[in-house]
């Protein structure tokens, strides 16, 4: 594939992002920027970072391979990923993706025939606190069980944008992946979430309030001290390093007994 002109000068944009020899450090936003014109990461985009960073492709494909946002295969405009971890699997996630999956008729990181809806269980989307949890395209919808799971599938299927629980509304894959790599929603201002943290969020504070608990004092100001100097400030010695252990016992044991030798 030939990236079109408007990917090669974003991708010289984030390389000048980074000093002079650091170059390489721009490969996770041109993954981002490659999957934002195809929709996933394919070799023609694998060879094109690796031509614009002057590494090889197998430099490249060991990061591409390794990360769980960068598709290898063609995906949906709506990436679905429903948690089925510990919490939010006994909670109902697991039923939630069973639906999706037999109404999609699709399994685990496949895509519909119509190349729309991409169904994916995620191990963990670090939202325990709203379990059970999906999101699309990163965007969290909270709490959700079988039937508004399949609501919410039907409802961007017709076309629809629903909105999410928290965050930003929903674009799509490729609206997204540019963003990820580092270039601002050109839709404006009135996409952008506002609002205060939700309750759940926000019950560890209560609870430290209602209780009284509080963690000690701290002046951001106060320079941390070096192990050194307050071993100086005490007048005493500093702490020696601990010998290497041996090969014969592990790190910590206190010395062998010695064998007596034999008369």
């Amino acid at each position: 594939m030939v990236f079109s002109e408007l990917t090669r000068e974003r991708a010289r944009q984030i390389i000048a992002r980074y000093p002079e020899g650091r170059s390489r450090s721009a490969l996770l936003p041109l993954l981002h920027l490659v999957q934002s014109e195809e929709g996933f990461v394919s070799p023609d985009g694998v060879a094109f970072c690796a031509e614009v960073l002057g590494i090889t492709k197998a430099q490249v494909g060991a990061v591409a391979t390794f990360y769980t946002m960068y598709k290898r295969k063609p995906t949906g405009d709506w990436l679905v990923s429903v948690c089925t971890n510990t919490m939010c699997g006994v909670l109902g996630g697991d039923k939630a993706y069973e639906a999706l999956s037999e109404y999609l008729g699709v399994g685990h990181d496949e895509t519909t025939a119509d190349g729309k809806i991409t169904l994916e269980h995620a191990e963990c989307l670090a939202a325990c606190d709203y379990a059970p949890v999906m999101t699309v395209n990163y965007e969290f919808f909270d709490q959700v069980n079988d039937d508004t799971a399949l609501k919410l599938v039907k409802q961007l299927q017709a076309g629809e944008r629903p909105q999410p629980s928290r965050g930003t509304r929903l674009c799509t894959l490729k609206e997204m992946a540019v963003q990820l790599a580092g270039f601002a929603d050109d839709r404006g201002d009135d996409v952008i979430a506002d609002g205060p943290a939700g309750a759940p969020t926000l019950a560890g504070n209560r609870l430290a309030e209602r209780f009284a608990i509080s963690v000690p004092g701290f002046d951001p100001e106060t320079p941390i001290a070096k192990k050194e100097d307050a071993a100086k400030k005490n007048d005493a010695p500093p702490p020696s390093a601990p010998k290497a252990a041996s090969d014969g016992k592990p790190a910590g044991d206190g010395p062998l007994p010695q064998k007596e030798a034999k008369a």
